[in-house]
């Protein structure tokens, strides 16, 4: 009897091994898709932050944390993904909060436009990253699709088995480990793509320019957030805006009305490119939608001024193995910028 009892629990553990190193394999390991990466990566250097950046692409693209320490002292990550959508920024910021304090939390409004959960393959490549917690659940449930079931994500295995038959070297070469891809959060884009006629075209005319009632209620819910935990929401619009990515006036309005209703700062960037210095025929990569290196930098130290002078951030105190780190990651930034 002993005997059989041990036989059942090895061969249960044998299958148990056996379909987690399937699920293992057959996932998406995002070896041609960077973004897929960013919000997995946030736990290696989780903690002692000065200020934490929620948001899109809009955020990873356009501020460099090295930049932000190298010149101010500032310590920053960004937890950034692509289209992430605001309720998936309030649970990110959620999570962030049981591991570190941060005493400004920043975040990017363009995501506001959405009221309704877009595409899988976006909400895959925000809620896989992140580690199992009530926060985590708390994104799934309020991110799915229509199509889309909680079990899936509980067991990739049943949402990615088809991929048994399409396996890349690249299953093989990243299946315990991922290639790190960001500095801080910050996705280098080191290509030069000037501005087009086309980045400058104008957003259709919409039917209503109501920004949607759910996305406002998630921005609500995460000012409160940041006010439980001690910590100042401060919103920003990046400086891009293209037919692509257009930021409305009458959207831009709305978001000023309920930071001076809420007491919140809100910087809006777009009208400000010159003061920033940018200069859209060498500082974005695609024609004027993203910001490259060279511009995220010329952002970076405009907003770290900003963070310095109006948000208490000046002269912040950190431990000599915080120093040391940050010496650590300022070298890979610029060890990869140089290359």
């Amino acid at each position: 009897m002993k005997k059989r009892v041990i036989i059942t629990v090895c061969a249960s553990l044998a299958v148990v091994l056996i379909l987690a190193f399937l699920q293992s394999l057959v996932v998406p390991k995002y070896a041609d898709n960077r973004e897929g990466l960013l919000v997995g990566e946030y736990y290696a250097e989780a903690g002692g932050h000065d200020v934490i950046f929620v948001g899109d692409c809009e955020v990873y693209e356009s501020f460099v944390p090295a930049v932000l320490w190298e010149k101010y002292g500032i310590s920053s990550y960004i937890r950034g993904s692509s289209q992430q959508l605001v309720w998936q920024s309030y649970y990110l910021l959620e999570e962030t909060f049981e591991y570190e304090s941060p005493s400004v939390v920043v975040f990017n409004v363009l995501a506001l436009k959405y009221g309704e959960p877009q595409r899988e393959a976006y909400n895959r490549m925000t809620l896989d990253g992140m580690r199992w917690s009530s926060s985590k659940i708390g994104a799934i449930r309020a991110s799915m699709t229509e199509e889309e079931s909680l079990v899936d994500y509980v067991f990739p295995l049943l949402r990615f088995h088809s991929r048994i038959t399409e396996l890349s070297v690249d299953d093989f070469a990243y299946l315990f480990d991922r290639p790190k891809v960001s500095h801080s959060g910050y996705l280098m884009q080191k290509g030069i793509d000037p501005m087009d006629g086309d980045a400058t075209e104008e957003g259709r005319e919409l039917l209503d320019y109501t920004l949607p009632e759910t996305s406002m209620e998630y921005l609500e819910k995460m000012r409160a957030l940041c006010a439980e935990n001690g910590a100042e929401l401060v919103l920003i619009k990046a400086p891009t805006n293209s037919w692509r990515y257009w930021w409305y006036d009458e959207w831009d309005a709305q978001v000023v009305k309920y930071a001076e209703e809420k007491g919140l700062a809100y910087y809006n960037f777009i009208d400000e490119t010159e003061e920033i210095g940018i200069d859209y025929t060498t500082d974005t990569y695609d024609k004027g939608v993203h910001l490259n290196v060279y511009g995220a930098e010329k952002m970076t130290e405009y907003f770290g001024r900003i963070l310095e002078e109006k948000h208490g951030l000046a002269d912040v105190s950190h431990t000599e193995a915080q120093a040391a780190e940050w010496r650590t990651r300022v070298d890979e930034y610029y060890k990869e910028r140089n290359r």
